[in-house]
């Protein structure tokens, strides 16, 4: 089972260096700025499917069902991603206090909050899925057996720092 996972992040983790951010950047003060990997617009679908297939090729190594992509936790995704930057820290309450339950409800989603991640990176998606898939608690949240659906969004500053959210639901009826 290790195994396998390791095999398949291994894998994901080379699709990850097939993307081409901005080459090394110097600062004012002659320290090397952090490379940049700028989103554009025309890229949101390919970024949210190629998390969504690595997020369930990890799951499918570990022997679990894919997920689906949810448009509903999406939605509560990149509340929260632009929410976080506004606030400039990587946290899971709202401005407003809302908490990652409060915003899934405020969605419309019918099923059951399970889970969140968050990060504040200049890293792709990928290498923020590496990082999550190295904590246990953020790796318990793409792991969950009782996960069926998921949400993932981003926000971009101008600077080129990236707010990542990523939200996970299931079935009312497991109570887990």
């Amino acid at each position: 089972m290790k195994r396998l996972l390791i095999l398949a992040f291994t894998a994901l983790f080379a699709l990850s260096a097939c993307e081409t951010p901005t080459g090394p950047r110097i600062g004012p003060d002659g320290k090397p700025l952090p490379k940049v990997y700028k989103i554009r617009s025309a890229d949101k679908a390919r970024i949210q499917y190629r998390m969504l297939d690595a997020v369930n090729a990890l799951r499918q190594a570990a022997g679990l069902s894919a997920l689906r992509l949810d448009p509903k936790l999406t939605a509560a995704a990149a509340t929260h991603a632009r929410d976080m930057s506004i606030q400039n820290r990587p946290w899971h309450f709202g401005s407003d206090g809302s908490s990652p339950l409060d915003r899934v409800a405020r969605t419309g989603y019918q099923g059951m909050f399970r889970g969140e991640n968050i990060a504040e990176t200049y890293e792709t998606e990928l290498e923020t899925l590496a990082a999550w898939m190295e904590e246990k608690g953020t790796r318990d949240v793409i792991l969950d057996p009782y996960a069926t659906d998921m949400g993932f969004a981003w926000h971009q500053e101008p600077n080129g720092k990236i707010w990542w959210a990523l939200v996970t639901g299931g079935p009312k009826s497991n109570q887990h």
